[in-house]
């Protein structure tokens, strides 16, 4: 199982990036996949989700800024960030289930991207 993530960088306030997670090695189509997120000094917090069947579910503090998407045929996961903060700024993990957190452990994880939301 490889999990690769990718399009992290630096942003001013109210920018955009779009992450992309590129997975290997298990039957991308039939797995949930979460983003989640560690900011520094702090534990990993869940992001957002998405469910084989499409339907996706995110941290309040990120509704209606983020998206969280898929694309079976390319076995990538990618999450579109709009309108960023610099409470946004962390490391940003993908992984393998809907709910994947510091605190809700999952399997798989990959090596993380780093987003920084400033001025």
């Amino acid at each position: 199982v490889q999990l690769v993530e990718s399009g992290g960088g630096l942003v001013q306030p109210g920018g955009s990036l779009r992450l992309s997670c590129a997975a290997s090695g298990f039957t991308f189509s039939s797995s949930a996949m979460s983003w989640a997120r560690q900011a520094p000094g702090k534990g990993i917090e869940w992001v957002s989700g998405i469910y084989s069947d499409g339907n996706t579910y995110y941290k309040d503090s990120v509704k209606g800024r983020f998206t969280i998407s898929r694309d079976n045929a390319k076995n990538t996961v990618y999450l579109q960030m709009n309108s960023l903060k610099p409470e946004d700024t962390a490391v940003y993990y993908c992984a393998i289930g809907p709910w994947c957190s510091g605190v809700i452990q999952c399997d798989y994880w990959g090596q993380g991207t780093q987003v920084t939301v400033s001025s």
